[in-house]
C-alpha cells in the first residue's frame, strides 16, 4: 500500500492528540509524520505506532522540502488563515478543522457520509474544510431523512460538552467539581466560559451576533445547507452543559406538507445510513447518551417520534463524540476518501 506523508498542525491540542489516535486505529497509511505546534510546545514528543516524534514549531518554511501529502490543521482559525497556504504551496492537501475556510465558496465543506463528491473540488484551493462539530452529527441524521421525505425546516437545541472548548474547558469543569466537593465552589475561577459551568447550563456558545443568535448557532445554520446542497430553514440554540465529552442534540424536523411521517420507515432509513446507530427502546431505558457515544466513531440516534399535532413533523435525539466524529474522525475519513479519489484518478 502506498504511504502518505502526514503533517498535524496543533499536535499538542485535544483534537491533534485525537487525530493521532484515530490515524493509528484505522491503520492509516502514514509514511513520514510531522507533528507541528507553537514554539511553546516545540520539543515535546508524541507517540505514534510505537515510535516517538518530536513536535516541531510551525513556521512559514517548515513544509518546504518535506514532501507532505496531507496536512491536518487543528490549531485555530487565525493559524489556518496564515499557514495553510504554505502547506498547499508545498504540494499538500490541507484538511482544516477550523471555521476559517468553511463558508468560502471555493472550498468544499465535507461530511464524507453526506457529500463525498465535494471532495473532488479540493483542487481549486488545495483545501478541504471540516465542518463544525455540532453540524457534522446533525447532518448525518438529516441526510437520510431528507432523501426519504424532503426537509422544509429544522429546529435544533444542542447540549454541548465542555470538550468543545478544548482542554481548557475540560480542565475548568474538573477543577470546579473538585471545588464543589471541597465546599469552595463559590471561589472557583471562571475562565473558559462566560459563567461557572459546574452544576450549571449556559445558553451561550461563541460570540453573539446582531440577529440575536450566536456565531456557533449561525455555523449550524449556514454549514448545514452548504454541506447538503439544500435551502431549508434551520434554527439553532446552542447550550453548554457540564458534560466532559460528546454533544447531544434535540432535533425537530418539519417535512413537506404532504408528508405523513412513518416512524418505522424513518428509523429504518437512519439505521441503514453509514456510521449511524439507532438506540431507541424507551421500555428498556435505551436511548443515546454522552456515555454511549464517548470514544466511539458513530452518531447515535433515539427518541424518534412523530409530532402529536402535525403529521409532517418528526422529533429525535442525537449524540456523538464531537472530538472524534465532530473533528478527528471526520477529518481522517475525508483523507481516506481523498486517497481513494487520487488513486483512482
Amino acid at each position: 500500500m502506498k504511504k502518505y506523508n502526514v503533517a498535524v498542525v496543533g499536535a499538542s491540542g485535544a483534537v491533534g492528540e485525537e487525530l493521532f489516535r484515530v490515524l493509528e486505529e484505522v491503520n492509516f497509511p502514514v509514511g513520514d509524520l510531522l507533528p507541528l505546534a507553537s514554539a511553546k510546545s516545540a520539543g515535546e514528543t508524541i507517540e505514534f505506532q510505537g515510535n516517538e516524534y518530536k513536535i516541531e514549531e510551525l513556521t512559514e518554511e517548515v513544509f518546504e522540502g518535506r514532501n507532505i501529502d496531507i496536512a491536518f490543521f487543528s490549531a485555530g482559525g487565525s493559524i489556518s488563515a496564515h499557514y495553510a497556504k504554505y502547506a498547499v504551496e508545498s504540494g499538500a492537501v490541507v484538511i482544516d478543522n477550523t471555521s476559517h475556510f468553511r463558508m468560502d465558496p471555493n472550498i468544499p465543506l465535507v461530511v464524507p457520509e453526506v457529500n463525498p463528491g465535494d471532495i473532488a473540488l479540493w483542487k481549486e484551493s488545495g483545501i478541504i474544510a471540516n465542518p463544525n462539530c455540532s453540524t457534522i452529527q446533525m447532518v448525518q441524521l438529516l441526510k437520510p431523512l431528507h432523501d426519504l421525505y424532503g426537509i422544509k425546516r429544522v429546529d435544533v437545541s444542542t447540549y454541548q460538552a465542555v470538550s468543545g472548548a478544548g482542554k481548557k474547558g475540560m480542565e475548568e469543569l474538573v477543577r470546579q467539581m473538585q471545588a464543589f466537593f471541597n465546599f469552595t465552589l463559590d471561589d472557583a475561577k471562571v475562565e473558559a466560559f462566560a459563567h461557572r459551568i459546574a452544576l450549571n447550563v449556559i445558553p451561550h456558545i461563541d460570540v453573539p451576533q446582531e440577529n440575536g443568535y450566536t456565531k456557533e448557532e449561525m455555523k449550524m445554520v449556514n454549514e448545514t445547507n452548504k454541506i447538503m446542497h439544500s435551502d431549508f430553514a434551520v434554527s439553532a440554540t446552542c447550550v453548554r452543559v457540564p458534560v466532559l465529552r460528546s454533544h447531544s442534540e434535540s432535533i425537530t424536523i418539519t417535512f413537506d406538507e404532504n408528508v405523513d411521517v412513518n416512524v418505522d420507515e424513518a428509523r429504518e432509513a437512519l439505521g441503514n445510513f453509514e456510521n449511524v446507530k439507532v438506540v431507541d427502546d424507551m421500555s428498556k431505558n435505551e436511548y443515546p447518551m454522552p456515555l454511549t457515544a464517548t470514544d466511539t466513531d458513530d452518531t447515535y440516534v433515539g427518541r424518534i417520534r412523530k409530532d402529536i399535532y402535525a403529521k409532517n413533523i418528526l422529533h429525535l435525539w442525537g449524540v456523538a463524540d464531537q472530538v472524534r466524529v465532530g473533528a478527528a474522525t471526520n477529518a481522517v475519513r475525508i483523507a481516506q476518501k481523498w486517497i481513494k479519489l487520487e488513486e483512482n484518478a
